[in-house]
């Protein structure tokens, strides 16, 4: 038998599909002028860790950031490329705008504590 890094019938698992950064970036993208308390509650980590994370992405040029009065407005740069060799060329905006309008979408309509059943999504032909 395979072993897993968790149970798959545990449905509060230990790993999630994006990482600190993927969440960060992509709450970034939804609100760019989220403080990093929102955006640290949003995406579940720390304070600090959201502020170290959000320098790693203006280092590498996803973000950049610019005081207005004591608030920060961040700017994603979607033009930006993957880091991974298995996604070589390809352009984070795609996939922000994808994750980032999913998430408004689903919030608005469906409500935090609502999930989209399975019979919503259009069939393929």
């Amino acid at each position: 038998m395979i072993g897993c890094m968790s149970d798959p019938g545990q449905a509060d698992g230990t790993w999630t599909l994006l990482t600190g950064h993927g969440h960060v970036l992509v709450e970034i993208a939804r609100n760019p002028r989220a403080r990093i308390r929102d955006i640290s509650e949003a995406a579940g980590l720390t304070e600090r860790t959201v502020q170290a994370i959000v320098a790693d992405l203006e280092g590498a040029g996803y973000i950049s950031r610019a005081r207005t009065g004591r608030r920060t407005a961040y700017t994603v740069h979607s033009d930006s490329l993957f880091r991974h060799s298995a996604q070589e060329g390809l352009q984070v905006g795609p996939f922000l705008e994808l994750l980032a309008a999913s998430g408004t979408a689903a919030m608005s309509s469906a409500g935090p504590d609502r999930q989209r059943s399975p019979d919503s999504h259009a069939e393929d032909g």
